[in-house]
């Protein structure tokens, strides 16, 4: 159950709106009353996300990758009060089949993608704005085949912590989840109960994240006026185990 926030006159920005949770948070802010604009690569996603909101929205196709596209959706959007991404582009394997390519888009998504968007559309936030992207419980816990999207978290969590500094007062914070229920996992078949038993096994929550609790961490940030320069763990405890 996701908390309950006042978002109403306010104008929000949902990069990867047509994922699981990026639809959640776009479902709830509309709900609380905020203006969407919602942001991806497929605007078939974004169709989707947009028929399922009590509200009206804007959709911009976004190839976060790219800085002329950001600076195309930072010309569509003017003025706005919040911006989300949760933008990722895995480049996962072992090292000794990584390609260069990938691992540039993996950066880009998590890293010069986030600062491209603030250098474009910092000067388009209000007063009280606020950035927030999404990190990760890997780059705590970082696993074989996991290097590249442990290095982009990481990296991002750092860059957060810059941009609050260099854009103040415009807060800047990440969420970074854990293992969560979102529909990523279904590809496991009949093996994701067991796999997901077993992650809130070990997790000292005991018990696996939903999009909801990524939701309320968001809105968290979003709505505190004094969180900035922030990573908000949202992972029960997977990254101390």
């Amino acid at each position: 159950m996701t908390a309950s926030k006042d978002l109403a006159g306010q104008r929000m920005i949902v990069i990867g709106a047509g994922s699981a949770t990026g639809r959640r948070l776009a479902q709830v802010a509309s709900a609380a009353g905020a203006e969407l604009v919602l942001a991806g690569p497929d605007p078939r996603t974004l169709e989707a996300t947009a028929d399922e909101l009590a509200g009206g929205s804007q959709l911009v196709r976004l190839d976060i990758t790219d800085e002329r596209s950001i600076a195309e959706l930072a010309a569509q959007v003017g003025r706005f009060d919040h911006l989300v991404s949760l933008a990722a582009v895995p480049a996962n394997g072992p090292l000794a089949t990584l390609e260069m390519a990938d691992v540039q888009r993996a950066v880009a998504a998590k890293v010069t993608g986030p600062l491209f968007l603030a250098k474009h559309l910092a000067g388009q936030a209000a007063e009280g704005g606020s950035f927030t992207f999404f990190s990760g419980v890997a780059a705590w816990r970082p696993s074989p085949e996991r290097t590249v999207m442990a290095t982009t978290n990481g990296a991002l969590a750092f860059l957060v912590q810059a941009l609050a500094v260099e854009i103040a007062p415009l807060r800047v914070n990440a969420v970074s989840p854990g293992i969560v229920d979102s529909g990523a996992w279904d590809k496991l078949g009949s093996a994701k109960e067991d796999f997901l038993a077993g992650v809130a096994q070990r997790n000292p929550a005991r018990r696996v994240g939903t999009a909801d609790d990524l939701v309320d961490a968001v809105l968290f940030a979003v709505a505190n006026p004094y969180v900035t320069g922030t990573v908000l763990h949202v992972d029960g405890g997977a990254r101390l185990v």
